[in-house]
């Protein structure tokens, strides 16, 4: 008989212990638990290299306006994944800071677009230059077919997260 993680003898439906046949899972558990507490803790160091006063939450919002251009704080919210009135607050916040603006939607004179202004565009791309070449230097042993595949691993979950 096999053994759980707890000792208790429990056996999953297969007959065999959930830590025998899941082990792949929960090892990408404890790495992407290791991954995803370095990425917070680098955002808040580029929020704050964007801007000494921008909160880390506002640091992905800036990328996805530098990738995709104007957006509305509806789109913008929906693909954070924060409320209306979160995004609200944030985006007000960043106006304040002068690193984005909004204008009329032409298509719909109810809604507005929000972009980066220059000052945000700039200070963006200095840190996601920086940041782009602190992954270089820390992956400059790895082949770039890794990278590659890295990449496409991580885009692939990505993508069936959102399903």
């Amino acid at each position: 008989m096999h053994e759980d993680g707890n000792g208790d003898g429990h056996l999953g439906a297969s007959g065999v212990s959930p830590t025998e046949v899941d082990q792949e899972f929960l090892d990408l558990e404890r790495e992407l638990t290791v991954f995803l507490r370095r990425a917070r803790a680098n955002q808040g160091e580029m929020a704050r290299e964007v801007h000494p006063d921008l909160e880390s939450a506002a640091y992905g919002l800036l990328v996805r306006l530098d990738e995709c251009g104007r957006q509305r704080a509806t789109e913008l919210a929906a693909y954070i994944g924060v409320g209306k009135a979160t995004m609200s607050r944030q985006l007000r916040a960043l106006e304040d800071l002068g690193l984005v603006a909004r204008e009329p939607d032409p298509a719909d004179g109810r809604a507005w677009l929000v972009h980066l202004t220059d000052e945000g565009r700039t200070r963006v791309q200095r840190v996601r230059e920086a940041r782009r070449a602190r992954y270089v230097s820390k992956l400059d042993h790895w082949d770039r077919c890794e990278v590659a595949e890295l990449a496409r691993l991580l885009h692939q979950l990505n993508a069936g997260m959102e399903k």
